[in-house]
């Protein structure tokens, strides 16, 4: 097993060089000019080239992505042109508040997913089972930004249920006037995620069904909640790769969400970077989503082993 463990990290070692590679071409081929925030109209070639230096984009792009990825490699992220403060630090704070609204996104939408994705493959070709997929189909088509707006609309504007944005003025304490703050975001967050999973969890199941062995269960008299411990069992491991790659979308693709919320996440930093031209903002948020990602689904590949030893012999 500890064999297996250090090849799969081996494995995403590249993974990972070449994700810092993209990032950092990614951000230095998009149209504009960052120094632009800082500097006044009529600033003179001398302070431009002077701010130039300051930042290192006087330097050919090889060399500014191998002092970039030193310093990266050091925890050093580089400081935000727009704010002028640590990105690192800033990044630090946002990413824990992504992570409650896509934890909690995470657990509502794999928890109605995993349920309705039982009930429907154990119901297959059904009226039951078609009605899930109806409305798996649809909660995976609705664009996220969309339904954002619509429920603000509703739920905070018209009927004053729920707050419209921001986080609560506690901020992550236990009461409801905070908690409040949490319902809209991660209701639209998990909409996708219970989708995908339900629709994975019901094809796996209904395929589980079919084969000899659960007949052969069935034959020796094995009840309902036996069947379904052997049906989930062998399910698992598929489920787990839909999930962790859902999660990864979760932390990654929440910058619409959070703009429509007001949420200080990673993707509101983002969101404002983008705006401001701030590339070390902008590098530093995609970089650490991305690795966070990879990160993520190494550990869902090694979970996955741990419940199927079978999988390890494909690795």
């Amino acid at each position: 097993m500890i064999s297996y463990i250090l090849r799969r990290i081996l494995y995403t070692l590249p993974i990972a060089i070449s994700v810092t590679v993209i990032c950092f071409l990614l951000v230095h081929i998009a149209p504009g000019d960052p120094l632009q925030m800082m500097l006044p109209d009529n600033a003179s070639p001398e302070s431009i080239l002077e701010l130039k230096a300051k930042y290192g984009l006087d330097k050919p792009l090889p060399i500014q992505y191998l002092a970039w990825l030193f310093h990266v490699g050091s925890g050093d992220l580089g400081t935000s042109i727009s704010t002028g403060r640590s990105v690192a630090g800033e990044l630090s704070s946002a990413l824990g508040k992504t992570a409650i609204i896509a934890m909690g996104g995470a657990i509502l939408g794999f928890s109605l997913g995993i349920i309705l994705g039982l009930i429907a493959g154990f119901r297959a070709e059904t009226f039951i089972d078609r009605a899930i997929m109806i409305f798996a189909i649809a909660a995976i088509s609705v664009p996220h930004y969309w339904l954002a707006i619509v429920m603000t609309i509703v739920f905070a504007v018209q009927l004053s249920w729920l707050p419209a944005i921001g986080m609560g003025p506690g901020g992550l304490s236990l009461n409801w006037e905070d908690l409040s703050h949490l319902v809209l975001p991660v209701l639209t967050l998990s909409l996708i995620p219970m989708g995908i999973v339900a629709r994975t969890v019901r094809g796996r199941v209904a395929e589980l069904m079919a084969m000899d062995f659960v007949q052969t269960l069935r034959a020796k008299g094995l009840g309902f909640g036996g069947i379904l411990r052997h049906v989930i069992k062998n399910a698992a491991p598929g489920v787990m790769a839909v999930m962790g790659l859902q999660l990864g979308y979760l932390l990654g693709g929440s910058i619409l969400i959070e703009t429509v919320f007001n949420w200080p996440g990673v993707g509101f930093l983002m969101s404002n970077a983008i705006l401001r031209r701030d590339m070390p903002m902008l590098q530093g948020a995609i970089l650490a989503l991305a690795l966070l990602f990879v990160a993520l689904n190494l550990i869902v590949d090694l979970l996955q082993t741990t419940i199927d030893p079978r999988m390890r012999r494909r690795g």
